[in-house]
């Protein structure tokens, strides 16, 4: 079954779970294919209602150990810009969408996720600009994540500082 995890990482994010839970947003769920989401809502004051339709299962939890399992099961990972939720996500090969706060101050994620979309790995973009990302996403765009390997980075300051 087509599934789309959206997670908020530890903290609230409120307007994500919401827009998440929107009739339009199912609705485009269900147009691009997708049968069941599961939402990590965190700390969050908005609890989803139980409203599961014909259409798309609808599930939620608050906090898990891990993630790792609901990442691997799903086919689209919508998420809040933490560095390591992203990383996470992309070092699992999976499609991602990242969703900005832009209610936060100061937000070092939005600058994370620009590059890591300028670099071609995810697309980004607010609550409000949720739907139209979901619709017109290429996963076969996107390029693969590739982990760091520590040991080329220790070359390349080797070489730097003259040691090689």
């Amino acid at each position: 079954m087509a599934t789309v995890f959206v997670t908020v990482g530890t903290t609230s994010f409120d307007s994500l779970i919401e827009t998440a839970c929107s009739e339009e947003f199912e609705k485009t769920l269900v147009a691009c294919g997708y049968r069941r989401l599961v939402l990590q809502i965190g700390r969050g004051s908005f609890v989803p209602p139980d409203n599961s339709s014909p259409n798309l299962q609808v599930e939620h939890f608050r906090f898990k150990t891990s993630i790792a399992e609901d990442v691997q099961r799903a086919d689209l990972v919508i998420s809040h810009a933490g560095a390591g939720t992203c990383l996470e996500v992309l070092r699992a090969g999976k499609p991602l969408v990242v969703a900005i706060n832009d209610t936060l101050m100061g937000n070092h994620q939005t600058e994370l996720a620009r590059q890591l979309n300028k670099d071609g790995h995810l697309a980004y973009g607010t609550c409000s600009e949720l739907i139209n990302k979901v619709e017109n996403l290429n996963t076969s765009t996107l390029k693969k994540f590739q982990p760091v390997q520590p040991q080329v980075f220790a070359q390349f300051l080797d070489n730097f500082f003259g040691y090689h």
